[in-house]
């Protein structure tokens, strides 16, 4: 139980960080200020998805790629 509750704790913030990286491409920012922080929401997910494999292996990518898919204003990936 303890594993479920800190895998979704993680899920939660990485599409936390995903939808303000999405808000921060609206924002009146300009350059570098938009920039940097986009990056850094970026960066805090790539640290979250490593949390997430240690915790759960392999299937931690199929995980995120759902919870990206079903944030607000996802854009759609086709491949």
């Amino acid at each position: 139980m303890e594993n479920q509750s800190e895998v979704a704790r993680i899920l939660n913030q990485i599409r936390d960080e995903y939808e303000a990286a999405l808000r921060g491409t609206k924002s009146f920012a300009s350059g570098n200020a938009k920039h940097s922080f986009i990056t850094t929401r970026m960066e805090n997910m790539g640290k979250l998805q490593t949390e997430l494999d240690e915790l759960i292996g392999d299937n931690a990518i199929a995980l995120v790629v759902q919870v990206l898919e079903s944030a607000p204003d996802a854009p759609t990936v086709t491949f």
